[in-house]
């Protein structure tokens, strides 16, 4: 006989447990079972008022937000909707069914004031950190640092020509995009950068840069920058900063500076692409952190008209001086040129105007030149370790950085954000704070038996 559905009458009592309609394997359960978020109410204290209306509980906030980190709802208003008729999420945020959702306008005041005040979201970021070391998740020994693009939600139909745009301006009228700009001129990985004026500023949000770095038509962009572990990818710091080179290279030392100052981790080996090849950042490394640079190194000294290369002379540590193929030798007066980091080595005219191997030298200049950068002591550390076994799996463990990458922008689908400077992020781009809590969680890479979140789970329950 066809069962079919009574609807006459309402039961009028409902015997029902949320904890035990969440499936035991379901995501959420492994996050909470690793996620201790009761610390939060210490460090947010001071910035609460001690009389008023209860707020929303700060703890609840996150948890939410965090959930929209790991099921891809970059929409407050979707997250709002899903936490509402999710019994999983429910469950994960502490929510009874009848306990009712904060309205999404509250996520945006909170992060702009009392999250921002006190940071709260690195502090998450940084305890998930600690949580994945207490685990043997981190070798600790080698890093790998790298950056990619994330469009800036700037109109460039708006935008103006760099020479237009006025820095100094008053910050009693200025937008809050303008006020973070003015904080971050200073910042390595921002404003101090470079002192090339930008081709395009957008008004909106003027801490994004103008940049054609995918070959294609040029676009606002932010650089989102990794340190990670290699061991198994934890993602170690994370650090925002302009779409260029140089400030990329600086949040990659406010990273690893970082990194030892808050759990005492310093890598014996950093890996990275060309962008970091610079002599300065390659010195940085040898001389002032101790660091070996699996890096390649930026060298344009390499001729290709058939005619003698930097590398075809001798340089005699002792004497200062390169000795060209022919033996004579090449002198400097000392005079930094070009960008104030290189040496000019040249020899005398007479030398070379009977030389035999001229043609091959010099053949449409007097005499030979050779440039030498003030830290090719470093440079000639970094070449060597280029032949080494050890810097091609360096280059290898390097491109789980890319994996990375691909999980925030695929995956999270965070390829876009809308920043109004470079420590808050507006309401409708969590990815800039939320991120930071992706050491750990689903960064696990499939070569490996199992994911960092397993292990931690593990390591919990033995305690």
């Amino acid at each position: 006989m066809m069962g079919r559905l009574e609807r006459d009458q309402g039961q009028l009592f409902y015997s029902f447990c949320l904890e035990e309609v969440v499936p035991d394997d379901h995501q959420v359960r492994a996050i909470a079972s690793v996620l201790d978020l009761s610390w939060v109410y210490g460090e947010l204290s001071p910035h609460y008022p001690a009389l008023g209306r209860p707020s929303i509980d700060p703890i609840l906030m996150i948890r939410m937000l965090i959930l929209g980190y790991a099921f891809g709802l970059r929409s407050e208003r979707l997250l709002c909707r899903e936490v509402r008729v999710n019994l999983a999420y429910r469950w994960f945020c502490g929510l009874s069914i009848e306990d009712k959702i904060p309205d999404h306008s509250v996520f945006s005041r909170a992060r702009n004031e009392r999250f921002r005040d006190n940071d709260i979201f690195r502090r998450v970021f940084e305890r998930v950190v600690e949580a994945c070391i207490s685990a043997g998740l981190v070798g600790g020994k080698e890093f790998a640092v790298d950056a990619s693009l994330i469009a800036a939600d700037a109109n460039k139909q708006r935008s103006i020509p760099g020479s237009e745009w006025i820095k100094e301006r008053d910050p009693e009228t200025a937008s809050r995009a303008v006020k973070e700009y003015m904080a971050t001129l200073d910042d390595a990985a921002f404003g101090a950068a470079t002192k090339v004026t930008p081709k395009f500023v957008s008004p909106s949000d003027p801490a994004a840069q103008w940049t054609g770095a995918m070959r294609g038509p040029a676009f606002f962009a932010y650089s989102d920058n990794y340190l990670i572990d290699v061991k198994v990818g934890i993602i170690m710091d994370v650090e925002a900063s302009r779409a260029i080179r140089q400030a990329e290279v600086g949040a990659s030392k406010t990273m690893i500076e970082r990194t030892q100052e808050r759990f005492d981790i310093k890598p014996e080996r950093l890996a990275g692409d060309t962008a970091y090849g610079s002599g300065a950042n390659l010195n940085w490394l040898v001389k002032d952190k101790d660091i070996a640079p699996h890096i390649p190194v930026i060298d344009k000294s390499k001729r290709e008209d058939g005619t003698f290369s930097r590398e075809d002379f001798t340089f005699d540590k002792d004497r200062n001086v390169y000795i060209c193929p022919a033996n004579k030798i090449l002198t400097t007066t000392g005079k930094l040129v070009n960008d104030g980091e290189t040496l000019l080595y040249r020899t005398k005219a007479r030398d070379c105007r009977g030389c035999l191997l001229k043609a091959q030298c010099c053949p449409k200049t007097s005499v030979r030149k050779i440039p030498r950068s003030i830290y090719e002591e470093a440079r000639d550390v970094a070449r060597a370790l280029a032949k080494t076994e050890a810097f091609k799996q360096s280059s290898r463990d390097r491109k789980r950085v890319e994996m990375l990458f691909a999980h925030l922008k695929r995956i999270l689908r965070s390829a876009g954000c809308d920043c109004a400077g470079h420590a808050v992020p507006s309401s409708s781009s969590r990815w800039q704070r939320l991120r930071r809590t992706s050491a750990g969680l689903p960064s696990w890479s499939p070569g490996h038996h199992r994911s960092p979140l397993c292990a931690l789970r593990k390591r919990c329950k033995r305690q």
